[in-house]
């Protein structure tokens, strides 16, 4: 992170302290952030599909989206985010200090960081597990063949302790060989400097994109743990937590309602309880979350549904072309399942 850049988010932290003293002293991150006037998110520096920004800075990303859909719901305005680029070491210390509201960072659920780090898990947003990427031409099929490798994965990652659980199963012998970034560990590996890159599956299919020569390299079958990702926050504000998380669930409910950012307008006129409730026609729904009543309208407007990042970010509308799989709606054989609004 450029000095610029820090020196950017103490001075709004600060301007935020001298603003808002009492919601320091009572926890009130949201009124922090409303007197602030953007949303301080931690991200991953450079991750294709989840967060990443192009030449201009502009970011863009899975990850992006839900911060983004924060704004919205906030502000009305999906560009009162201030991007925070974030290493794997780094991230929960960055979020417990303060430095961030929230970590949007493809950072996986695990119980040890939900109870021993004094943070909460807000949702999950992709489901997703890790394998192993390997050279065609090592003619390896099955990641049962790995004894004896060198396996590259980043450091501050779940990544070294699942890679180390699965050939302690297998009953094979591997060195480990971590680096600080993700950047950084697909550099090792493309310059052959380990026989196999350890990642989560998806994010192997988009470091493959990557590399000099994409086709020589296969993406073994096994699935070797589960990692669910999502948003986190500090333990401590009720009221922050609860807003992060309805903000995942309202673009969930969004898809499931068939509510998007091109039919957003029309859908105002329907008739369906449901879908009025969720763009605040019915009921007020946003004064719990210290928000006005079209919220959710808010998000979908600004942002889209679920399903619609999903796919420009690592769909079909994406040079990616990820599969929706387990991250379908569960009415379309996947997992994710939002509360109703109501």
């Amino acid at each position: 992170m450029g000095t610029a850049r820090i020196a950017h988010i103490f001075a709004l932290t600060a301007a935020a302290a001298i603003i808002a003293p009492e919601a320091l002293a009572k926890g009130d991150l949201l009124a922090q952030v409303k007197a602030r006037g953007t949303i301080l998110c931690g991200v991953a520096p450079s991750l294709p599909g989840f967060s990443m920004p192009d030449s201009r800075g502009n970011w863009t990303g899975l990850d992006v989206d839900l911060c983004r859909a924060l704004a919205a719901a906030i502000f009305d305005d999906p560009a009162r985010v201030t991007f925070v680029p974030l290493s794997s070491q780094d991230r929960f210390t960055a979020l417990q200090t303060g430095e961030v509201d929230l970590l949007s960072r493809s950072s996986t659920w695990s119980m040890t960081r939900d109870t021993a780090l004094g943070l909460r898990f807000a949702g999950i947003n992709f489901y997703g597990g890790e394998g192993f990427m390997v050279r065609k031409a090592l003619g390896i099929a099955s990641a049962t063949q790995l004894g004896g490798a060198t396996i590259c994965a980043e450091q501050g990652t779940t990544t070294e302790l699942n890679v180390a659980d699965f050939f302690r199963r297998h009953g094979l012998r591997s060195e480990i060989v971590t680096y600080r970034g993700s950047d950084e560990t697909l550099d090792a590996y493309g310059a052959g400097r380990c026989d196999a890159y350890a990642y989560d599956r998806a994010g192997l299919a988009i470091q493959r994109s990557r590399l000099a020569a994409p086709q020589d390299h296969v993406i073994l079958p096994e699935t070797i743990s589960k990692e669910p990702l999502g948003p986190v926050v500090r333990q401590g504000d009720e009221g922050w937590f609860g807003l992060v998380k309805w903000t995942l669930f309202a673009m969930l409910d969004a898809e499931e309602l068939g509510v998007g950012q091109n039919n957003v307008e029309a859908m105002r006129a329907s008739e369906r309880p449901d879908v009025r409730r969720l763009l605040g026609l019915e009921g007020d729904f946003g004064g719990a979350l210290g928000l006005s009543r079209d919220w959710a309208y808010r998000i979908v407007r600004h942002v889209g549904n679920y399903g619609e990042s999903f796919e420009r970010n690592l769909g079909r509308g994406s040079r990616l072309g990820i599969e929706r799989g387990l991250n379908a709606l569960w009415t379309g054989g996947g997992l994710h399942y939002a509360p109703p609004v109501r």
